[in-house]
């Protein structure tokens, strides 16, 4: 993921590659092994990050801490831990994303089920994905049944994981209602689907003074 959001700033004139960190450093790139050394010699408006948790975390609140706007494509964050991150984002006045899915399609996905929620009583979750993910459910699914209760719909939506061999990221949402079936489906069969996503919250996260769940197109 981060050599995918390194090759799509690159396509984008307005947007400039400040620097990276990996494991393994790599001067001539501009990745760094140290984030607080990225920070100070680079200098970023923005950190894209896809570390999984707890350096997740640790990586957010560095650089709210630095004035620096992070975007978070981990869905491994519990709601104490937004919460904490929205605090620090509200005292120091800087924006910050976490975003459980750029697929824009995806987006849309989450949209439509907030749209439908409240028309149907019965609602239920697959979410698909490869073999080696951690979390289940999904972030994405998560994210997902949050805005089905917000648009009026269940609170309790229950979410059933897949993790195979071969997959990368599907997701359905079925609705139901006496003699009819709505199914709301995205999928994902390359990461090249996350591009245009990542893009867009570069594009927004500086516009923001706290933290947003979720990215709205």
């Amino acid at each position: 993921m981060g050599r995918l959001t390194y090759e799509a700033i690159q396509n984008e004139a307005d947007l400039e590659f400040a620097g990276g960190f990996a494991r393994i450093a790599d001067q001539s790139m501009g990745i760094y092994d140290n984030l607080e050394q990225l920070l100070n010699d680079r200098k970023p408006d923005v950190i894209v990050d896809f570390t999984p948790r707890p350096v997740t975390q640790t990586v957010a609140r560095t650089a709210v801490e630095r004035g620096v706007s992070p975007i978070v494509g981990s869905s491994e964050w519990n709601a104490a831990e937004r919460a904490e991150l929205k605090k620090l984002c509200d005292q120091r006045h800087i924006g910050a994303l976490i975003v459980p899915n750029f697929a824009i399609g995806a987006i849309l996905m989450m949209n439509f089920a907030e749209q439908a929620a409240r028309f149907f009583p019965s609602c239920e979750i697959i979410e698909m994905h490869r073999a080696d993910k951690r979390d289940k459910p999904s972030g994405t699914a998560a994210a997902t049944a949050e805005r089905i209760h917000a648009g009026g719909g269940r609170a309790d939506v229950p979410i059933h994981s897949l993790r195979m061999i071969g997959l990368l990221s599907h997701q359905e949402v079925l609705f139901s209602n006496a003699g009819e079936l709505l199914t709301i489906r995205h999928d994902s069969f390359s990461s090249e689907s996350f591009a245009p996503g990542i893009i867009a919250a570069i594009r927004h996260v500086p516009s923001l003074k706290t933290l947003e769940v979720g990215l709205r197109i």
